[in-house]
């Protein structure tokens, strides 16, 4: 298919250039202050759907941020694609850290990246890799090479749980009717060995808050006769894990499936160094669960990570104070058989009973979802493995990540449909972190990719 390196080459700079100005609209969904520059950004996907030659295009509104739709029927009779992908991003924070503006992408050489990346928030997570698919949309309108139909569906909430999705979802089933997902919002192992995510963990994300006196007192008239609710929150927490690193939540593990050695073995076989993820991230050694390695802690433990921790004085100097309340966030990577609301439950009873009478506790759930695991062997799932195999030349590997995507439950269990994971970040691409970025390389391999989907996924029906 000459046709489609081609028309990328004449197209490059464009794609990129497009990109870049998406990248600009600082759209932080968790943050009130930014709403004007997500709603604009959602203006900005819905002209690019409709510039790429989409139709029925739909900026829908819901008691959040909007979700934009658009289609291409050609024929009822032929198979139909459901993309989806979202607009909004995590926020910039802590700013001190980035090396350019999170708003002002730039492209960079680095030894992963020597075609250059574009570093920006959103670049890969997820900005740049949906834009891939409104690309290659384009791409196969304009070279009439589209084999199916195809439906988008981008919204602007995915970082703050989707609530709103959920509820679009289950009131527009009709309009969303099709045969396969297609979703690009996760990774490949490395630009030599691609690979496809067939499970994601489902999420528990709690904030709890730890209260001891009435207000912040002065640590040397009171210190050592009240509750300090940072040293209980910090004692709580440790409490959390045993020796081990074995989650210490009674019953916590009871739905865990525990893999046989012939599928751990399939997972020892994806490519892997652990000197290389060690110095990738100035690790003088590893750390998690005994008795698991790090490609299985990741893909197919259960974890418990403190996300934030915050109370008492944080500023310049000293001030001897023991604060009234003490707080943080945690989240739980949840796996098969584990239910996100049952697992709320049993953390938030068990972080209850291990608090001291001297303090008050209180667990407020934010936003979760359920785990997901994609069949290799159904057509979609063929159709993206050979299209990764065509472009890049290699059969890709199939992983389970340690990442989750709520809404890809919902989907299958509303929907009926399975979803596939074509994503083509790398592990380096610093998502959440600062100076995050989307290898040049890897934008452009996803747009030649993805019009190979869509031929096969077309050719098997």
């Amino acid at each position: 298919m000459e046709y489609i390196n081609n028309y990328i080459s004449e197209n490059k700079q464009r794609f990129i250039n497009e990109l870049i100005e998406l990248l600009k609209i600082p759209s932080i969904s968790a943050d009130p202050s930014y709403k004007s520059d997500v709603l604009n950004c959602a203006d900005l996907v819905a002209k690019s759907m409709r510039d790429a030659g989409a139709d029925g295009i739909e900026i829908c509104q819901t008691a959040g941020y909007p979700i934009i739709y658009g289609e291409k029927i050609i024929d009822s009779s032929l198979p139909t694609v459901l993309v989806y992908g979202h607009y909004d991003v995590q926020p910039a924070d802590p700013l001190e850290l980035w090396t350019s503006g999170p708003f002002e992408p730039v492209v960079k050489k680095t030894d992963i990246h020597p075609e250059g990346a574009i570093f920006a928030r959103g670049a890969c997570d997820d900005k740049g890799q949906f834009y891939m698919h409104i690309k290659a949309f384009e791409l196969m309108m304009n070279t009439n090479t589209l084999p199916c139909n195809v439906k988008f569906m981008i919204e602007g909430e995915e970082e703050v749980g989707s609530e709103n999705l959920s509820v679009f979802v289950k009131e527009n089933k009709e309009r969303l009717k099709c045969d396969a997902i297609l979703i690009s919002d996760t990774g490949i192992i490395s630009n030599d060995t691609p690979s496809i995510t067939t499970g994601l963990k489902g999420l528990s994300y709690v904030e709890v808050e730890v209260t001891g006196p009435n207000r912040d007192l002065h640590s040397g008239l009171y210190g050592g006769a009240v509750a300090n609710p940072i040293n209980i929150l910090c004692e709580m927490i440790a409490k959390m894990k045993d020796e081990n690193n074995h989650i210490t939540i009674p019953k916590f593990y009871d739905k865990v499936i525990e893999l046989s050695k012939k599928e751990r073995a399939e997972i020892a076989r994806a490519p892997f160094s652990l000197n290389k993820y060690k110095s990738a991230l100035d690790l003088s050694d590893i750390h998690g669960e005994k008795g698991y390695t790090t490609m299985e802690r990741t893909g197919i433990r259960p974890t418990l990570d403190v996300n934030g921790i915050w109370g008492g004085y944080t500023g310049e100097g000293a001030k001897t104070v023991i604060a009234s309340k003490a707080y943080a966030k945690i989240s739980m990577r949840l796996v098969p058989n584990q239910s996100d609301e049952e697992i709320t439950t049993l953390f938030s009873d068990y972080f209850s009973s291990i608090a001291p009478k001297s303090v008050s506790v209180k667990v407020t759930p934010h936003h979760g979802g359920e785990p997901y695991v994609s069949p290799t062997d159904i057509p979609a799932y063929l159709a993206a493995s050979n299209a990764m195999q065509t472009t890049y030349g290699k059969k890709p590997v199939p992983v389970k990540s340690g990442g989750s995507i709520p809404i890809v439950a919902l989907f299958e269990a509303e929907l009926g449909v399975k979803s596939i994971l074509l994503g083509f970040g790398l592990d380096s691409d610093a998502i959440h972190s600062p100076n995050e970025h989307y290898g040049i390389f890897n934008y452009l391999k996803g747009i030649e990719t993805i019009p190979h989907f869509f031929t096969n996924y077309a050719n098997a029906h």
